[in-house]
C-alpha cells in the first residue's frame, strides 16, 4: 500500500476493521490446504455477491448467507452488495459485522455510499463492498473510483469510494487483497473508467523498477471475461476461470438458471497459478460464488 495514499478514506483507524476478538483466526470447519513447498503459497479465494443477504426467493435470511460462506472453507472472500444499517430489506443490521462473527473471519467494510440515518440517533445508513479474512489485516484502506451515483438523481461520473484494498501475510507473503463491484449498467463508459482507476491504484504500490506485491482482485465486474472494458485487466492479472470450456456450470449470474460469468477471482500474472476453481450451485444470493484454488510464488 503506497505511503503516498495514508490520507484516503476509510483507513484502519477510522474503525471500519471489525477483527473478531477471541476466536480462532480459522473458518470453523475450515478444510485445510495443502503445504506450501519451497516458494508455492496456496491460497482459496473467492468472490460473493451477497444480495443484501437475500436469494433468489427474495427472502432475507442472513444465516442462510453465511451457511453459504461457511461451506467456501476460503481464506480470504470478497462480498458485494453489503448492506451495513441501511434499509428494511435487511432489516438495518449491519451484515459486515454480523457475517465476520458468523464465519469467525476478519471483516473489513468499504462503504461505497454513506448517508443520514432514517431517524434521529440511528447509525448512519451504508451500503458497499467488504473483505471476509481468516488471516489479520495488517493495513486496510478504502479507494475512491469512478462511480455513476444510484443514490443521485442526476448523477454524473465521479470519483466515489467503494474500492477497497487490505493487505493480510500468508505464510509470510504480503498479499493486497482488492474488491470490487464495477458499474451495471448496458453502456460500458463508466466501467471502461473504473477498469483504468483499478489499474493505477494497483501500480501504485508497485515498485520503482516494476516489482509489484502479490496482489488479487475479485468482485462482481458486472461483465464477462471477453468484454472490451475488461480487456486492460487482463494484461497485468490472470482470470481464475472457470474458462468457456466449463459452459453453463461457470457461470455464475443469474444465480437461478445462470446464463453467464460476470464474478470473478484474479490475481498476480506473473505471480499466481491456478489448481482448482469453482461455482457452487447455491440460491442463498441471485449471484452464485465463485472459488478459486490458487498458487502465490514467493519473491
Amino acid at each position: 500500500m503506497s505511503g503516498r495514499r495514508r490520507g484516503a478514506r476509510g483507513l484502519v483507524t477510522a474503525g471500519a476493521v471489525l477483527g473478531v476478538l477471541g476466536t480462532s483466526p480459522g473458518v470453523a470447519g475450515a478444510a485445510p490446504g495443502p503445504a506450501a513447498h519451497g516458494g508455492a503459497v496456496p491460497l482459496r479465494v473467492a468472490s460473493y455477491n451477497i444480495h443484501a443477504g437475500a436469494g433468489t426467493d427474495n427472502v432475507f435470511d442472513l444465516d442462510r448467507t453465511a451457511g453459504e460462506l461457511r461451506a467456501l472453507h476460503a481464506d480470504v472472500i470478497g462480498l458485494e452488495e453489503v448492506d451495513v444499517h441501511w434499509d428494511a430489506r435487511s432489516q438495518w443490521r449491519d451484515l459486515a459485522a454480523e457475517l465476520g462473527r458468523a464465519t469467525r473471519m476478519h471483516v473489513y467494510f468499504a462503504p461505497i455510499y454513506d448517508e443520514d440515518p432514517a431517524t434521529e440517533g440511528a447509525p448512519r445508513r451504508q451500503y458497499g463492498v467488504a473483505v471476509l479474512s481468516r488471516f489479520a489485516f495488517r493495513s486496510a484502506e478504502n479507494h475512491d473510483i469512478t462511480r455513476l451515483s444510484t443514490q443521485d438523481p442526476d448523477p454524473v461520473p465521479a470519483p466515489a469510494p467503494g474500492f477497497p484494498e487490505v493487505v493480510v501475510k500468508v505464510r509470510g507473503v504480503p498479499v493486497h487483497v482488492y474488491v470490487t463491484h464495477l458499474d451495471y449498467r448496458a453502456d460500458p463508459a463508466v466501467r471502461r473508467a473504473q477498469v483504468a482507476d483499478t489499474r493505477r491504484i494497483m501500480a501504485e504500490d508497485c515498485g520503482p523498477t516494476g516489482h509489484c506485491p502479490r496482489q488479487i482482485l475479485v468482485g462482481d465486474f458486472n461483465a464477462t471475461p471477453d468484454a472490451p472494458e475488461l480487456a486492460p485487466l487482463w494484461q497485468d492479472l490472470l482470470d481464475a476461470g472457470p474458462d468457456a470450456s466449463a459452459g453453463a456450470a461457470g457461470y455464475t449470474y443469474p444465480a437461478l438458471n445462470p446464463e453467464k460469468r460476470i464474478d470473478f477471482v484474479t490475481g498476480s500474472r506473473e505471480a499466481m497459478s491456478v489448481r482448482a476453481v469453482t461455482v457452487p450451485d447455491t440460491l442463498a444470493s441471485d449471484h452464485r460464488p465463485v472459488v478459486a484454488d490458487v498458487t502465490l510464488r514467493r519473491g
